[in-house]
């Protein structure tokens, strides 16, 4: 036991600093253990969050970070306590490094403090289905202290800098409601009934299991919004559910997917683009009298070519692919005896 005590006393000098074994291995038993109580307990905060209501979990979730974050920083100061360094004298050493690294590491301090930022504020919470300035799209799936994690619906986890989107622009679709309106365009030739487009347009939304309703005020609508170069051009505006806010791609894909089915049911055309060409006169000369020319030059070409591709006995067309497969068989052919 004497030598026991003997080992944990010797004094590592370090500087002005005498730190013995004993006060080393309690520093390191203290952050192992701060590790292990910060692991369980954001466990425990994931269960309970899991057996609770959607619109409480991004609450539940700010509450683990800030705890988890005042724990490690308790644990800390009881572990710098035990290897002898003193809180005050801590924070004057911090205080003559902070100079020094503040420039350097003045990007993680500032996505740290954005991070506390998104956590106090609640205008980005876990859950949310976002889009960045950058045109990144996906669900907030976890919100760390340098950044924040980001899924797209190619279930590609994205980290973006809780910096950007402090001072960046970010578009929440789903901060204060989850249901969304969604616009998809089409257009049919002039000259069709519109009653029916909209008939045809208000099926094709009922069909889509995105549709948050078919009656009320957010019932589907179908707008006739622009007179094009060769189509009238309609809008199927349609609520989305809370599920399909987040999936938009595939969503408009399935809406575009049953609009042609329905205009095609009704016997709707969806038209080409057309264009009329008007020819006013070629080499200087007016319309009839250049048609009148090519007319002249286009007869005069057929009967020389009649002429001259008259043969005796028409040779019939050759298929090069196959006399070239021939020869080289007959290339390859092993000689006989003959020809030996």
């Amino acid at each position: 036991m004497d030598r026991i005590n003997q080992m944990l006393e010797y004094a590592l000098h370090i500087g002005s600093f005498h730190i013995s074994v004993g006060a080393l291995l309690g520093f390191m038993g203290t952050l192992l253990l701060v590790w292990l109580a910060g692991h369980y307990l954001r466990r425990a905060f994931d269960r309970y969050a899991a057996t609770r209501e959607s619109n409480l979990r991004p609450a539940i979730y700010t509450v683990s970070r800030i705890t988890y974050y005042l724990l490690v920083l308790a644990g800390l100061m009881v572990a710098l306590s035990l290897l002898g360094i003193p809180v005050s004298r801590f924070a004057v050493f911090a205080g003559a490094i902070g100079v020094g690294l503040g420039f350097g590491l003045q990007a993680i301090f500032s996505n740290f403090i954005s991070g506390l930022i998104l956590l106090f504020d609640g205008s980005l919470k876990v859950g949310d289905f976002v889009e960045l300035e950058s045109g990144v799209t996906g669900e907030v799936s976890d919100i760390n202290i340098r950044a924040t994690r980001i899924t797209t619906n190619d279930n590609i986890e994205i980290l973006v800098p809780n910096a950007e989107f402090v001072t960046g622009r970010v578009v929440n679709w789903t901060h204060h409601e989850a249901s969304r309106r969604l616009r998809i365009s089409f257009g049919v030739a002039y000259g069709c009934d519109k009653e029916r487009v909209k008939q045809a347009a208000l099926e094709a939304a009922a069909e889509v299991p995105a549709t948050l309703t078919t009656d009320g005020p957010r019932a589907p609508d179908v707008w006739l919004v622009e007179f094009g170069d060769s189509a009238l051009i309609f809008e199927l505006v349609v609520w989305l559910t809370a599920d399909a806010t987040k999936r938009p791609g595939s969503v408009k894909a399935a809406y575009n997917w049953a609009l042609e089915s329905a205009l095609a049911r009704y016997q709707l055309e969806i038209p080409f683009p057309q264009r009329d060409l008007h020819l006013r006169s070629v080499l200087g000369n007016t319309t009839l009298e250049s048609l009148a020319l090519s007319h002249k030059a286009g007869s005069g070409q057929r009967q020389a070519a009649t002429a001259s591709d008259a043969p005796a006995h028409e040779q019939p067309a050759r298929n090069e692919t196959a006399d070239e497969l021939a020869a080289h068989a007959a290339n390859t052919r092993p000689a006989s005896a003959h020809d030996a």
